[in-house]
């Protein structure tokens, strides 16, 4: 088969491009033609092959239609982006209503009013009425239980349609004595416990309830990772912003615990690489990631926004060497989601969503 793979835009170190580049090595593997259907950001030698289509993608609504003139020339489309229909939807990103919805519950009325304005968040809800459509769109993979629910709680797509495929990640092989170079490097003593954040969008991934935990947590230190401005949070010193990490390796080996108190992730990614490296993970109910997760065995679910829950949970793990006697159960929760089941499931999709 002629398989279209839609992605708009492109990110060197973005998850979605490095998945979407895997399937479709895995596609040619199995003997079908997998052509990219991307915005011209993407650069040469990107795409597995050399069957690329550059279309005009200066809005989420420009690009839709721009697919949708080339999608006849497909035997299968196969969009991670909303656009106006296709064969198959990946809903990687979640529901942009539900996280606009969850977003709105910690702003100001103005923020809220300024947002629904913005014509990029009409321009997606109504991409997200088109593809969310079971006439335009033939089959969902949702990556949690939460996505796929939220898909049928707000537009009333068969749930029988949906298919769930969680993310996937291979760990690296451990390499010996970098906890120790790297807590050097950042300065943590080794006896200290460390907590460590990773992300970009602070708002969303909730960085402001991380932050303010830390000042009821006693002999913990948080480490940040990711782009943002810091300068809100320097008064709190037991808290260090490194910067954006191309390889966190080194920073989920130094740390003792993850953190990430999201407003909203239909399945974080960095949360399962945390505990590839064996780390518990504490993260909230608006995590798809939560589900995989059995509580005080693989980390810990808070509601979004409860601190006290997160410094509770930040003490529970750092007394009587929790932490470090759940890292084997983490490494073997995080083994189940690999590179190829992920790959293996997503192909099996696209099959049964072929025309017939």
């Amino acid at each position: 088969m002629k398989i279209g793979f839609v992605r708009r835009g492109y990110s060197p170190t973005g998850g979605a491009e490095a998945y979407l580049q895997r399937l479709a090595q895995g596609v040619e593997k199995e003997g079908h033609e997998p052509v990219l259907v991307g915005s011209r950001e993407w650069p040469e030698n990107a795409w597995p092959n050399e069957f690329v289509i550059r279309v005009n993608g200066g809005s989420p609504l420009r690009f839709a239609r721009e697919v949708e003139r080339v999608a006849p020339s497909f035997d299968v489309l196969f969009s991670l982006e909303r656009i106006l229909a296709c064969d198959i939807y990946r809903a990687g990103d979640g529901v942009h209503a539900a996280w606009l919805d969850r977003r709105a519950a910690f702003e100001s009325p103005f923020r809220r009013w300024t947002r629904w304005m913005n014509s990029k968040h009409r321009e997606l809800l109504q991409l997200e009425r088109c593809v969310f459509s079971p006439e335009k769109t033939r089959m969902v993979i949702a990556n949690s239980k939460m996505v796929r629910d939220e898909i049928v709680g707000r537009y009333g797509y068969p749930a029988e349609r949906i298919k769930i495929v969680a993310n996937g990640y291979d760990a690296p092989p451990p390499v010996e004595g970098l906890r120790e170079k790297r807590r050097a490097e950042l300065g943590v003593a080794e006896g200290d416990f460390m907590a460590l954040f990773a992300g970009s969008g602070w708002e969303r991934k909730g960085l402001s309830v991380a932050v303010e935990a830390m000042r009821k947590s006693e002999g913990i230190s948080l480490v940040v990772a990711g782009k943002g401005n810091a300068a809100p949070f320097a008064h709190v010193p037991s808290v260090q912003f490194i910067g954006p990490r191309s390889n966190l390796q080194g920073d989920f080996a130094a740390a003792d615990v993850f953190v990430l108190p999201t407003v909203y992730d239909p399945f974080s990614n960095a949360c399962l690489e945390a505990q590839a490296a064996g780390l518990p993970v504490i993260t909230t109910s608006a995590n798809g990631f939560a589900e995989i997760m059995t509580d005080g065995v693989h980390g810990t679910t808070i509601t979004p926004g409860d601190v006290h829950a997160l410094a509770w949970a930040l003490q529970y793990w750092s007394a009587d060497g929790k932490a470090a006697s759940a890292r084997s159960e983490c490494r073997e929760n995080a083994a189940r989601y690999s590179v190829s089941e992920n790959a293996r499931q997503t192909i099996a999709a696209i099959m049964l969503a072929k025309p017939q």
